[in-house]
């Protein structure tokens, strides 16, 4: 009863989000009051029925409801509860309606924290918004409908892919989701100013937090999804360039220009078409990554759906959505011109030229990404584009990123000279430089990745420190440093997490040490310094699975540091083995033990991964997320500067 109820809930939240596409925007382009004022109830409704329809699923799996298809094919009784309800969304179905709750909840979300937007504008933010919904409403009932019950219902489930079975991906796609998602918002204040023939430094503002709060749910979620791949897949490897990584990193980078260009339509009313561009390309790249996982035009690892017809809905989302957003974005440019002027060397070109890394950075990954498609399609040619054409390809852009991303933080707007904006960092580029070259004094090779990456990490993290403090004045400056705004801080934090992760990644793939040998109970040996012994063996009954479960003592100059359990496991009802990786984390390094099967000449397959710096990238991460959190906490955003004076001027007539 209740599926079907949660079901009945679907489709009124598809008619509802019918009525608020279409109504409130006709009430706008009348100016009729009481049609406009059917977004907010609409937005509220729409976002209750949605949530009531995700309960009754996750109801199902919870009490394991085997008429229900969807939960016969992800899920099994004997599955640990955890597991049972990220099993909602570890599947094609359960997740699009992850997707149409968290669009409901940011069309909810608008109309509840949308008080100080003028009333035209709300209604058409609102209208576009539900406008998304009802594609994606469609998308579920005529092609993924969750709710599909089966003639004769089985003992039990074939259960989740037991790669999936793993705290890192249970609250990965939530976030990753929440970011995917929460830029449709930044697309639904473009349109909506499109349609008003309006963009002004009010509307820079409101779409300042949305586009904020998308980035860093992006950021925590394509982190947990690094850090899931480096400890569960046993290849020690935080990042594979699969398509799947990709469609979430490509609509990061667009979301971090988009922010760094918001800030220019506020502050001097520039950029604006860019501006509108990127909040337009920034949801097309998540529609874009939402094909790549669903419709199986791409190989990946670890996409949800193999399904060419439903890439096709998806793909004819896209194109309405992007081209009608872009066929209105032309017609409108005459409306977005810019009032600031600014010289070359300023705070604005700086801005500037930080929007073209990214932006040229994130189309090199989806050239990257799409090519092995293209060759196909047009040269009837299979091939791959791996890792070693990204880090060429990325690697430069993100170099000159982490070079000029201090010295544009320091510049003035307007107006700038070169010299005294660099002259107060020069403390930190003699700092970054030391350290650059100690790193290459000490290390054993003669990389120059390692050297570089300190290089860079030291100079962010000093550079953003002495943008902080040049914000305190001449006197009380410690006093002033504390009650400075959240969002310099947050500034402060993300830019000292970028060049953290930056130093992570480099001193990772420079100095990490790889031994793969067979290894014998209780015949030690040596890796990296480090002395370790396999000491047993053991086969261990799991709640739903069988585990080869080794004991290997870690020790160093004859002092014992710690007990590792590298575990193989075999999950009966699927037929899948997973690795457990075993891992001593550490400030500076990582020792990672995977072990494999047993070998014809007696003992084990042993894989042993000295990773130093491993933890710093994602804890660089984390300050980048915290940062986006002290922002978003600062008043500044949450209330828009100029929005009582622009709606009590009236929108100008269209």
């Amino acid at each position: 009863m209740i599926t079907e109820l949660g079901h009945f809930a679907l489709i009124l939240a598809f008619l509802v989000a019918c009525v608020q596409a279409i109504v409130p925007l006709i009430g706008a382009q009348k100016r009729w009051p009481g049609w406009m004022a059917v977004a907010e109830p609409a937005a509220n409704l729409q976002f209750l029925l949605t949530a009531f329809s995700f309960a009754a699923l996750t109801y199902a799996f919870v009490t394991s409801d085997f008429s229900l298809r969807l939960v016969v094919l992800n899920s099994h009784s004997a599955k640990p509860m955890l597991y049972k309800v990220s099993g909602v969304w570890g599947n094609h179905e359960g997740s699009m309606l992850l997707w149409v709750l968290i669009l409901a909840l940011f069309g909810a979300m608008a109309a509840w924290f949308g008080g100080n937007l003028p009333p035209t504008l709300k209604a058409r933010v609102l209208s576009v918004q539900s406008a998304i919904a009802v594609a994606f409403f469609g998308f579920i009932l005529f092609t993924s409908n969750p709710f599909l019950r089966v003639g004769v219902p089985p003992f039990d489930g074939q259960d989740l892919n037991p790669l999936l079975q793993d705290p890192g991906l249970a609250f990965h796609p939530p976030f990753l989701y929440l970011g995917y998602v929460g830029l449709s918002m930044a697309f639904s204040f473009a349109v909506a100013a499109l349609i008003e023939g309006r963009v002004d430094a009010a509307w820079g503002r409101w779409v300042r937090p949305w586009t904020l709060a998308a980035w860093v749910f992006l950021t925590i979620g394509i982190a947990l999804g690094s850090w899931w791949a480096y400890y569960e897949l046993g290849w020690g490897g935080f990042w594979f360039w699969d398509p799947v990584e990709n469609a979430s990193f490509m609509p990061w980078l667009i979301s971090a220009a988009l922010l760094h260009s918001a800030i220019v339509v506020e502050k001097r009313e520039s950029l604006k078409s860019w501006t509108i561009l990127l909040a337009i390309m920034a949801f097309g790249f998540s529609l874009i990554g939402t094909f790549i996982v669903r419709s199986g035009v791409i190989t990946s690892v670890h996409a949800f759906a193999n399904d060419p017809e439903r890439g096709v809905f998806i793909l004819f989302i896209l194109a309405f959505f992007m081209g009608g957003a872009l066929t209105l974005f032309t017609a409108r440019a005459t409306a977005m011109e810019s009032k600031g002027i600014f010289g070359m060397i300023s705070r604005e070109s700086g801005l500037v030229l930080n929007n073209i890394l990214l932006a040229v950075s994130c189309f090199v990954v989806f050239i990257g990404t799409i090519w092995p498609l293209i060759a196909e399609i047009a040269f009837d040619r299979k091939l791959s584009v791996g890792a070693p054409f990204f880090n060429m390809a990325f690697t430069p852009f993100m170099l000159v990123l982490g070079l000029v991303l201090p010295i544009g933080a320091m510049m003035p707007w307007k107006r700038a000279v070169l010299a005294r904006s660099i002259r107060p960092l020069l403390p930190a580029l003699a700092l970054a430089l030391a350290l650059g070259g100690l790193a290459w004094a000490v290390q054993s090779g003669r990389t120059l990745l390692g050297p570089v990456g300190v290089f860079l990490g030291a100079w962010l993290v000093m550079g953003a420190a002495i943008d902080l403090w040049s914000r305190t004045g001449r006197t009380g400056r410690v006093a002033r440093l504390w009650r400075l705004p959240r969002a310099d801080w947050g500034k402060a934090v993300a830019h000292s997490g970028l060049g953290i992760t930056m130093l992570g990644i480099a001193g990772l793939m420079a100095w990490e040490q790889e031994d793969i040998r067979v290894v014998k109970l209780n015949e030690p040996w040596v890796v990296a310094g480090y002395t370790l012994e396999l000491t047993e063996v053991n086969r261990v009954q799991g709640p739903n699975y069988i585990s080869t479960m080794g004991t290997m003592k870690l020790s160093k100059d004859g002092k014992a540091i710690s007990t590792l359990h590298p575990e193989k496991r075999q999950y009966p009802v699927s037929r899948m083995p997973t690795t457990e990786a075993a891992i001593d984390n550490g400030v500076l390094q990582d020792v990672y033990a995977v072990i494999g099967d047993p070998q014809d000449g007696g003992g084990y397959a042993v894989r042993i991964y000295y990773k130093p710096l491993a933890n710093w990238i994602w804890g660089g991460a984390i300050l980048m997320a915290l940062g986006g959190f002290l922002s978003l906490s600062d008043r500044r955003y949450r209330v828009a500067a100029g929005a009582r004076k622009s709606a009590a001027a009236g929108v100008p007539a269209e």
